[in-house]
């Protein structure tokens, strides 16, 4: 046989590969992809919503989901929303939100953007509330002589065995005025009970980082977790402070809308850690894929109008009950909205019981989250149109709720969740195999990828048992085949390398 015959029954022989098809679907653990944000919610704002998206280079979604939460803030304790006249039910204005990105995504400018007004306004009262503590001032010092004056009687009186005066109502000293606070950070229960006692429409919880805020509740005092569940239901609600001889904080609208962000390798610990209580389930999530182009912004985003709509939102009135004290207003769904509602929540109710109970929990709040977006929504279009105050909540504001959550929301809780669900060792394999993709990697070695540049990376497999397990899943994926290349020609320990795929990397 001539080298020529050799070579040509070489060619036309079948090629075997020692690589399988690699699972790619491992790049994503099996996460949902994301879905766009629907627009009618937000009505003419939106566009100044993409202005800001585009100058910080992120998608609309964040700042978006931020704007939501600032207004609902701001209107907070003042309006309700009641669905059916024959019914008691009305829902508080408060909305929790995440933004759910790595810290390259770029969410912390997009939602900082967005809340930034608010801290305009809230300088805005510290103003005003300078007088007033100049006047509480001037009025505990007019008490405190009211008072003695009464002291000097009263003791007078004992002294002569005569009937003791009734102390005067000036001698009450008066409540010290609590600052208009629009946004808090990081406070104890007990301080964010005080801001709330002379903050009745409520504020904003603004964090950068969600989980440092989801592992905290207990971190103060025992109680913290249901002060927050509390405040995402608007009621009255009171802290009784120990060895305090002020008594105990009376809060008339325990409500408190939150907003912050949250990376995707601290988010199913965030949620799986915590008690199947319901808490995160009453989140709004954000997670839509990085911008993979960053270009400079066509226009400046104009934040004046969106400090004018916060502002009116901020000076809605209030309404008075029938002893005259300070309450909210109940804004009713239109004839046409209240239809419209009944049956969405039909379809609502009508949930795949295979769905997880994370799911389940976030879909049975929906109703609420429905006629709470209505409200804000309603309220936007008024605060940024500037027409006559609604009345009701109309049809349209309604259909928006409901399609931005069945087409949005939900989908977005599902890659939530979904993430959430997985097993560590997949989530781990997930970043494991993203990082192999971005570096380019043909091969790996388990002590160097423990090691710096690469630990900082792969903070959670830095343990052998999860680095190993993670390698593992990647070898079942099709993703690695181990090299049992040992160091130097003598007998000794594996080099721990491993072959790369060259499939992952779009080779043959």
């Amino acid at each position: 046989m001539t080298a020529q015959s050799i070579q040509s029954r070489f060619d036309e022989g079948e090629r075997v590969s020692i690589w399988p098809v690699p699972d790619m679907s491992v790049l994503n653990a099996g996460r949902r992809s994301p879905v766009p944000m629907p627009t009618g919610l937000f009505g003419d704002a939106f566009s100044l919503l993409a202005d800001i998206a585009e100058g910080t280079s992120t998608p609309p979604d964040y700042p978006a989901i931020a704007f939501l939460t600032a207004c609902a803030s701001l209107i907070g304790g003042k309006r309700r929303v009641r669905p059916y006249s024959t019914a008691s039910w009305a829902e508080p204005c408060i909305i929790w939100a995440g933004a759910v990105g790595d810290p390259s995504s770029r969410k912390s400018p997009a939602l900082d953007t967005v809340t930034e007004p608010l801290r305009n306004i809230e300088r805005d009262h510290a103003e005003n509330h300078k007088s007033a503590l100049r006047t509480w001032q001037e009025n505990m010092e007019a008490a405190k002589a009211t008072k003695k004056n009464w002291q000097d009687k009263l003791s007078k009186a004992v002294k002569e065995n005569l009937p003791p005066p009734s102390m005067p109502d000036g001698a009450e000293e008066p409540q010290e005025p609590v600052r208009r606070r629009t946004v808090i950070m990081d406070a104890t229960p007990e301080a964010v009970g005080a801001i709330l006692g002379g903050n009745p429409q409520g504020t904003l919880h603004f964090r950068d980082e969600l989980a440092g805020w989801l592992g905290s509740f207990e971190r103060y005092s025992p109680g913290g977790r249901e002060f927050w569940l509390e405040a995402y239901g608007g009621r009255a609600f009171t802290i009784d402070r120990k060895g305090s001889a002020k008594g105990p904080i009376i809060i008339p609208f325990n409500g408190v809308s939150v907003c912050g962000g949250i990376q995707p390798a601290k988010l199913a610990d965030a949620l799986l850690s915590s008690p199947d209580d319901g808490l995160v389930a009453r989140f709004l999530w954000a997670w839509p894929d990085k911008l993979s182009v960053v270009q400079r912004p066509r226009q400046a985003a104009d934040i004046g109008a969106l400090e004018g709509v916060y502002r009116r939102l901020d000076g809605l009135s209030w309404g008075q009950d029938s002893e005259g004290r300070q309450t909210y207003i109940t804004l009713p769904l239109s004839d046409n909205a209240a239809d419209i509602f009944e049956r969405w929540q039909q379809d609502n109710a009508a949930l795949d019981d295979d769905a997880s109970a994370l799911f389940k929990s976030f879909v049975g709040k929906m109703d609420g989250t429905v006629l709470r977006l209505a409200l804000v929504a309603e309220l936007i279009a008024w605060a940024w149109n500037g027409s006559a105050e609604p009345r009701e909540v109309s049809a349209t504001s309604l259909i928006a709720a409901a399609e931005w959550v069945d087409d949005y929301a939900k989908p977005m809780a599902e890659r939530v969740y979904g993430d959430a669900a997985l097993p560590k060792v997949e989530r781990n394999a997930s970043v494991l195999a993203r990082y192999i993709v971005k570096q380019g990697f043909d091969r790996i070695n388990l002590r160097a990828l423990k090691r710096s540049p690469h630990k900082s990376k792969l903070s959670g497999l830095r343990s052998g048992d999860a680095m190993n397990a993670a390698i593992e899943c990647l070898v079942d994926a099709g993703w690695l085949l181990a090299d049992l290349a040992r160091d130097g020609e003598a007998p000794g320990r594996q080099r721990l390398d491993y072959l790369v795929n060259p499939a992952v990397h779009g080779g043959a």
